[in-house]
């Protein structure tokens, strides 16, 4: 790639690179990329960010300013990054660099700098849709149960390395648990199933988790919610029913090929809007990280975010 390959290249770039993704890899992942849009003569913003806010505040600050955001990090940063340009109409990219990296596995985003650096300069878009929870806004999953326990375990030992880590979190969050009765409330739906009804539109059911799900695939490649795309203008809501905690296990198994959706205690509906409490203190997770505790209510906006893909 010589350094005036793209010197008609019009487009800027503001970089956001989150210094803890990836065990503190982000800024190596960065460098290559970034040398290889220098040499094409492409301006790029850098910027680290110190917070989850931090990292909106600069996306929409980018955004206001037509530039495309590049999220150096893991989900959730793109989750941020995301957040930020939403309301401007913006564009983000991903150079992957977290643990789990799944969305970007999802959209097919390239591995090698070089690879990374000719997707970010063709400049080629994909709208995705957007799941919005309060005011964040993210293209991957929603989730609450004990795959969010299995979340906050991760989160608390960032130091583990990832395949590891997302082994061993299943496994220490199951300790403990006991199901929660959720009340799920869904409209625009069509649903495939059908829990224990309470009444009106609303449904009760004691489950280990519910999942709203835009990409369907989180926790280092997990395939939890097979039916779900990006851009298909729906949310994809899975419930995992009441069942012996051993099974939770060979679930997780399951999911690696999407093979756990024909359990009988899995049930998927589709939705624009779902209603989520429960009977205690449940955590609430996005793409990574916790976001909160139930109730929230979750809404589904189609091709609310231009993506850069390959």
């Amino acid at each position: 790639m010589s350094p005036d390959a793209y010197s008609a290249h019009t487009i800027v770039y503001t970089a956001l690179v989150n210094p803890v993704a990836g065990r503190g890899s982000a800024a190596r992942v960065w460098r290559g990329v970034h040398r290889l849009l220098r040499e094409a003569g492409v301006p790029v913003c850098v910027a680290t960010t110190r917070s989850q806010e931090h990292a909106i505040e600069l996306a929409a600050s980018a955004a206001q300013r037509s530039q495309v955001v590049i999220a150096v990090g893991g989900d959730g940063l793109v989750r941020d990054a995301a957040s930020g340009v939403v309301r401007y109409g913006g564009r983000v990219a991903i150079v992957p660099a977290g643990r789990g990296n799944d969305l970007a596995r999802t959209l097919g985003i390239p591995q090698r700098p070089m690879d990374q650096a000719r997707m970010l300069l063709a400049g080629r878009t994909r709208s995705l849709d957007l799941l919005r929870v309060s005011d964040l806004w993210t293209p991957g999953n929603v989730y609450a149960g004990i795959d969010a326990r299995a979340n906050q375990v991760i989160n608390a030992h960032r130091w583990l390395p990832a395949p590891l880590l997302y082994r061993v979190a299943p496994i220490r969050a199951i300790l403990g648990w006991h199901p929660p009765t959720y009340r799920i409330r869904i409209e625009n739906a069509s649903t495939s199933s059908k829990p224990q009804s309470c009444g009106g539109v609303s449904t009760c059911i004691t489950a280990h988790t519910v999942v709203a799900a835009n990409s369907g695939v989180y926790g280092h490649g997990l395939r939890i919610v097979p039916s779900a795309q990006v851009d298909d203008g729906t949310m994809h809501v899975l419930t995992v029913g009441d069942c012996p905690r051993r099974e939770v296990v060979r679930f997780l198994l399951e999911a690696r090929s999407g093979a756990h959706v024909r359990r009988p205690e899995v049930s998927v509906q589709t939705a624009t809007k779902l209603t989520l409490a429960a009977d205690r203190e449940v955590p609430l997770c996005a793409d990574g990280d916790q976001i909160g505790w139930l109730p929230t209510t979750i809404s589904l906006h189609p091709a609310a975010l231009e993506m850069v893909v390959p």
